[in-house]
């Protein structure tokens, strides 16, 4: 086990490594620069920032300059907004982001599993009609187009919750909502496909005979292992929640991390761009990381590669 994860902790640290340099040059060879929209610059005060920022710098030396800045976790200042650091900003928009993921991820797992174990349990029925058809519509309705008939539907029609903002729990529903559903879909299908081969195997079959209920044959049997599907989903669904939440925080007004990178694109400011992208990969690779830990506790008989047998 611990051969295995300084194993995963070195591919963690050579990925990053690898998304640092592509996020630095892709930002470099990008045509403009972050003050090519202050259009009132005379041009000696652009040069004097350029040269504040290290940007008349070879590229050589900008690189090398942000890998150790990288390492050392100091994203430096932002280039558009005045005194204010990219550590801030991550600071003051991670624990909302955070807090809206976590809430998505609950609303995904929870009732994707729920509806997953409905369908199976009544497999060619109304009620597995009903969840498939939910499933599908969940995988093919992208999160701002929800967001936006969310918004329009229950908050401005019905009034039912808050249209946008981030001022107590129910501003959170609508926008955890909108990231969730997709994933709630995927997941779905995913628990009835596992849980219907896990009720054609011969030991769901042996509990069945010997008289035991329907749902206790659910969670004392099937579900553990038909939960092993939705287990390797997670990586790609914490991955789904960050990157879904940029648009759906710009929707909302929710003052998270996505918004200072979606505003941090925009204005080119490579700073904000470059230190969310790392701590956005960091964030990523250690979910994907824990989710394989994750299968060992939930399946005992799967040994990771590099374990002790």
């Amino acid at each position: 086990m611990i051969k295995y994860i300084l194993k995963r902790l070195m591919y963690i640290l050579l990925a990053l490594f690898v998304i640092v340099t592509a996020t630095f040059f892709l930002l470099r060879v990008a045509p403009g620069n972050p003050f090519a929209s202050e259009r009132n610059f005379p041009p000696q005060i652009e040069e004097k920032l350029n040269e504040t920022y290290g940007l008349n710098n070879p590229w050589y030396i900008q690189y090398k300059d942000y890998l150790i800045d990288a390492a050392t976790f100091d994203f430096g200042e932002s280039m558009k907004y005045k005194a204010r650091s990219t550590n801030d900003m991550i600071a003051e928009g991670f624990p909302v982001s955070l807090t809206l993921g976590i809430e998505a991820m609950l609303l995904a797992i929870g009732f994707g599993v729920l509806i997953g174990v409905v369908a199976a349990l009544y497999h060619n029925r109304f009620p597995d009609y009903l969840a498939t058809t939910f499933a599908v519509l969940g995988i093919s309705v992208p999160s701002f187009i929800l967001a936006g008939l969310m918004q329009y539907f229950l908050a401005y029609k019905l009034q039912l919750f808050p249209i946008s903002g981030w001022k107590g729990f129910t501003y959170s529903i609508l926008p955890a909502l909108a990231i969730a559903f997709s994933h709630m879909g995927f997941i779905a299908k995913l628990t009835r496909s596992s849980m219907l081969e896990q009720n054609n195997s011969d030991y769901v079959k042996m509990a069945r005979a010997k008289g035991i209920g329907k749902w206790t044959v659910v969670f004392r049997h099937t579900l553990r292992n038909a939960l092993l599907p939705v287990v390797t989903y997670l990586g790609p669904l914490t991955a789904g929640v960050v990157t879904g939440s940029f648009i759906v925080e710009q929707i909302f007004a929710v003052p998270g991390l996505g918004k200072h990178f979606v505003q941090s694109i925009t204005n080119r400011d490579y700073t904000v761009v470059m230190g969310t992208t790392v701590f956005y990969a960091i964030i990523l690779l250690f979910a994907v990381f824990i989710v394989d830990i994750l299968y060992s506790v939930i399946d005992p008989r799967i040994r990771l590669k590099g374990a002790k047998k």
